[in-house]
């Protein structure tokens, strides 16, 4: 029947009535254990491959605004999938790449920079449904259920025919642990371990995405067909993300143009310029008549905001910081990110910074 067949679902009868009788009623069964507990927790194969539902991309692949190298990279790709048949069959590029049908795609760059979109505008392109699975979706407190998740994601997506997409997939294919003390550990190293042979054995196209890329386990990495960085946009792509996001309706004061919006929002992504406008039209639709419109004090209030509760959590180094690494050399800029000084070669104080002002 297959992982998206119809379940079927006996209904207990009523309960029978007792006999009249003087006896006592029967004492309550005793409490569940633990053991009983778990197991009723325990999701079945039909309930596994439920949560993993192929469905329309949203995006198209000329949505996701990205740097030319970027895009150039991920078209490559993608032409690689188009034309397989060309170039391993007419070609003969099978008999030196035999798991040349294999295509896993890592997608990896900052949080909101547009991976998640990648991944859809890649499944659009090849006219395939997605399947998207989070870490969350794979992840179980019980030993054994996680192994059973991912392949059950797997053979949901090959029998959709679908582009199989995990986010924040670090998290699963992370380091394998060298020093196993507990049933948890051993689990852990087991779940990756499946993922690797799920990964073998999949002749469709798989993508992944991570904000921590250097998490990677070294055999995964070595699987990959290539490895594209989705990066913080550039003063073009905020211009094309801003125009984007100023929709016609939105009623703004006459100076606030794409042009103006990009330069405010240099270092952030294009999620968070997305939470930028919405925030800042949401101060202005709280003002009476006329005065409900987008006006550059919204954004720039918005701005100032965004940024201050950013600090405070750790995001992002200052402006007084930023201004000291845009002032840097590229020579000292280089030595900033290896955690080194340009003069003696010790380590910096606190660590190295990106010559655009992110910690590394």
């Amino acid at each position: 029947m297959g992982f998206f067949g119809d379940r079927i679902v006996s209904k207990a009868g009523g309960e029978a009535s007792r006999p009249a009788s003087s006896a006592p009623a029967p004492p309550p069964a005793p409490p569940s254990t633990r053991a009983d507990a778990a197991t009723s927790d325990k999701g079945s194969d039909a309930d596994r491959a439920a949560s993993f539902v192929a469905s329309t991309p949203r995006f198209k692949l000329e949505d996701v605004i990205l740097p030319d190298g970027a895009q150039a990279q991920v078209e490559a790709l993608v032409g690689k999938i188009e034309h397989h048949h060309t170039l391993y069959e007419r070609w003969g590029l099978a008999a030196i790449d035999p798991g040349g049908r294999r295509v896993a795609i890592n997608l990896f760059g900052p949080p909101g920079s547009g991976k998640t979109m990648c991944a859809e505008g890649i499944a659009s392109r090849l006219g395939r449904p997605i399947v998207t699975v989070s870490y969350a979706e794979l992840e179980s407190k019980y030993v054994g259920e996680t192994p059973k998740n991912i392949v059950a994601a797997f053979a949901a997506a090959r029998q959709a025919e679908a582009v199989l997409f995990f986010d924040e997939a670090d998290s699963i294919l992370g380091r394998r642990l060298t020093s196993v003390t507990q049933s948890a550990d051993h689990g852990v190293n087991v779940s990756r371990s499946v993922m690797l042979l799920q990964l073998d054995r999949f002749e469709g196209v798989v993508v992944f995405a991570t904000n921590l890329a250097k998490n990677y386990d070294g055999a995964f990495v070595r699987r990959i067909l290539g490895h594209v960085e989705i990066p913080l946009p550039d003063l073009r792509g905020r211009q094309r993300l801003a125009e984007r996001y100023l929709v016609p309706s939105l009623p703004r004061a006459d100076d606030v143009t794409a042009a103006w919006l990009a330069e405010l929002a240099e270092g952030l992504s294009g999620g968070e310029m997305l939470q930028l406008v919405i925030g800042a039209a949401t101060r202005a639709v709280r003002r009476p008549g006329e005065a409900q419109r987008l006006s550059r004090d919204d954004l720039a209030a918005e701005e100032q905001s965004f940024r201050a509760a950013r600090i405070a959590v750790g995001l992002d180094p200052g402006t007084t910081v930023r201004e000291e690494v845009r002032a840097m050399t590229p020579d000292e800029a280089a030595a900033a990110r290896e955690g080194r000084s340009l003069h003696d070669g010790q380590a910096v104080g606190d660590g190295g910074m990106e010559p655009d002002g992110g910690a590394e």
